[in-house]
């Protein structure tokens, strides 16, 4: 049985599209316990990285590596974009989907569905369509998927842009039980409040590169870099 799929390893990694480059070249460790909170200007690459080390965007140059082969590395992960992806079936089915393509029997699979929607907050539309549902309701339902199947790592890509605070509120207690389950979460955020209330960990981009990796504390108290500081202090950086 495999333990852990970390330590996640970036070497000189570059994503580059149609010439240009949008992250890197840049190298990371990253292991298996607590919150990292990636933050940055609009465009410095966080939504990049995000896929990058997920396997969602293939390196151009350098490495991405897993502690364990790719095909096992996948199946311990998962990713939630910033606009929810939902199948057009019930919220019951969507819950369940993960299970039943890891080949769980169907009546488990609707079982475990059933609770973890019950832990959202979802209940009383169990058997709605999930397309009729709000935003904030969607997001989640894609939150509670990912975490189903008990991920080693969850990647989250600003998971409560544009929701209300009741909404967010119970986002960020998803992500607070899960960490506190074991799941790595990494995740990227443009709401600074947020970042405090839930990084351990902050990296910093800028310019599609690491600029800074610092803890919580001392990014907020004392960053590094200049063009940190100007960030927090709500510069425009460009």
């Amino acid at each position: 049985m495999v333990e852990t799929i970390f330590p996640l390893m970036l070497e000189d990694a570059c994503v580059s599209k149609k010439g240009m480059r949008l992250v890197g070249p840049l190298s990371l460790v990253l292991d298996g316990t607590g919150i990292t909170i990636l933050l940055g200007p609009n465009g410095s690459g966080k939504t990049t990285l995000l896929k990058l080390m997920h396997g969602l965007e293939r390196p151009k140059t350098g490495h991405v590596r897993w502690a364990v082969p790719n095909p096992i590395a996948n199946m311990k992960q998962s990713f939630v974009f910033q606009t929810p992806i939902v199948m057009r079936r019930t919220v019951l089915e969507n819950m369940a989907y993960p299970l039943i393509v890891r080949k769980m029997n169907r009546k488990t699979a609707f079982s475990k569905a059933e609770e973890w929607i019950e832990n959202v907050g979802l209940k009383q539309s169990i058997y709605k369509d999930a397309t009729v549902l709000s935003g904030g309701e969607k997001q989640k339902l894609a939150i509670g998927r990912g975490l189903i199947t008990k991920p080693d790592i969850l990647f989250l890509d600003e998971p409560s842009a544009n929701l209300d605070g009741a909404s967010t509120q119970e986002i960020e207690r998803l992500i607070l039980e899960a960490a506190n389950g074991g799941t790595r979460i990494v995740m990227a955020t443009h709401d600074f409040g947020q970042a405090r209330r839930l990084a351990e960990d902050i990296l910093f981009l800028y310019r599609g590169n690491i600029h800074e990796r610092n803890s919580a504390a001392e990014f907020f108290g004392t960053p590094k870099t200049k063009e940190a500081l100007s960030f927090i202090n709500g510069d425009i950086l460009i």
